[in-house]
């Protein structure tokens, strides 16, 4: 691979006697990751995990496997992997991904938080947003909104709010250079200096939403010490009661020299491409914190009375638990949102917590969303279609049966896990699957 000279000259005066093997990795085969999902029913085991690590593994997903259109695996580079690791955020948490699409990081956090707490997904981008909400959607988590806002508009709605906050700043990009050769064509010597200046903006909106006791995990795919040490220290010396928490290296990362208990990930020492991490705890008590002048009303439910009683017919009849949250409508569509949550009006939303359905006259017809995100023994009922059917499935077609039901919802499965609801009428199973997300085997 030809990189840039002064991208060779930089990393010749940072690496020393390290240069020519990190050089010498460009030239070798990107290394590609998945994890799986904890929030699926039925696991399936994979070979070649990664050490230390609870859900990740080395290789590739087709996205036609069954694997993949179920939720079961998310594909996620290994170093990408470590900063979802290293923030590890509780169940019950309350969590801020604040540069999130694809959504990696995201549906990360979403398997420690198993469906409790809440999660804000952000990203700011609009056309990435949506692609983010897709790949939550097929996750199946419920606990998760997604927003398409800057940090200076989150930011007033959620002072002093989050447990934890994730913030894998824009950068240069370096550490994708193997992975997206197509990256350098960015990449100049001024470069991290300036993305450098973007992240620092960002932070600073950033802070103000860490709750007193939080923690924020910052991090870069680069290895330009402007936008990663410096940037650390700088949030050190403007936030004086921040406070370094040292990173335990794993797998391979290296332990930055320049400021130590941060670390660095480097294709010639860890098996993966190239991140750098940093954590901290916000040591200022509650009254110590920035006070607000106006406090943000908690939302209601909007639910009409017949709406209501058409989705307390529907969960009765179809749903073996009681989903806990906030139930809301837009138009005649109906959600699910983490409890708890301010008023999030005036921010814009790309997926306003988990689709449950749409009433239409006289009845509720269930989501795609829904019948992913349920595991099928929260279903009462519910048909597994083999490997064949499945295929037919995502084509779009209807799927016969091999024998007859009792007319009415169903979820969908395979191989053990949730694939939508769909209507069965007979021995004829109807195509409920997403027109956006069907293709051909």
């Amino acid at each position: 691979m030809e990189l840039p000279q002064d991208f060779i000259n930089k990393y010749q005066g940072i690496l020393g006697n390290e240069a020519q093997p990190f050089f010498a990795s460009f030239d070798e085969t990107a290394i590609s990751g998945f994890r799986t999902n904890p929030l699926k029913e039925q696991q399936v085991t994979f070979d070649e995990p990664i050490p230390d690590t609870p859900w990740g593994h080395y290789g590739k997903i087709s996205g036609k496997s069954v694997e993949h259109v179920t939720g079961l695996v998310y594909s996620q580079e290994p170093a990408a992997q470590m900063v979802g690791q290293v923030a590890s955020p509780k169940p019950g948490m309350k969590v801020l991904d604040l540069a999130a699409a694809p959504g990696g990081k995201t549906t990360h956090l979403l398997s420690y938080l198993n469906n409790t707490g809440l999660l804000i997904s952000n990203e700011i981008n609009t056309k990435r947003s949506k692609i983010l909400a897709e790949n939550i959607e097929r996750f199946g988590a419920r606990n998760v909104v997604v927003t398409n806002e800057s940090a200076e508009r989150l930011a007033k709605v959620f002072p002093n709010y989050f447990d934890l906050i994730v913030f894998d700043g824009p950068c240069s990009g370096e550490g994708m250079f193997r992975k997206d050769p197509d990256a350098m064509a960015y990449w100049h010597e001024d470069y991290p200096n300036e993305l450098a200046d973007l992240q620092k903006t960002i932070l600073s909106e950033a802070i103000t939403m860490l709750a007193p006791g939080g923690e924020l995990v910052y991090s870069t795919c680069t290895w330009s010490p402007e936008e990663n040490e410096d940037v650390v220290s700088w949030l050190l010396e403007s936030f004086d009661y921040l406070e370094l928490i040292p990173i335990r290296p794993i797998n391979g990362m290296t332990d930055s020299e320049l400021v130590p208990g941060t670390v660095r990930m480097y294709p010639h020492r860890f098996k993966g491409e190239g991140q750098f991490i940093a954590k901290f705890k916000n040591l200022r008590s509650q009254s110590g914190s920035p006070k607000t002048k106006n406090k943000k009303k908690t939302r209601a439910s909007s639910l009409t009375k017949n709406q209501a009683e058409l989705w307390n017919h529907f969960s009765n009849e179809h749903l073996a638990i009681d989903l806990a949250g906030s139930y809301e409508t837009f138009g005649d569509h109906l959600y699910l949102l983490p409890a708890g949550l301010p008023d999030l009006s005036k921010i814009r939303i790309a997926r306003n917590g988990l689709h449950l359905g749409t009433f239409k006259k006289k009845r509720f017809e269930p989501s795609f969303a829904l019948g992913i995100a349920l595991k099928p023994s929260e279903v009462v009922q519910n048909i597994e279609i083999t490997i064949e059917q499945f295929l037919i499935y995502v084509s779009g077609n209807q799927v016969i049966l091999n024998q007859n039901y009792p007319n009415g919802w169903y979820q969908i499965v395979v191989n053990g896990n949730g694939l939508g609801f769909a209507k069965v009428v007979g021995n004829q199973l109807k195509n409920y699957y997403p027109k956006g997300l069907r293709f051909q085997a």
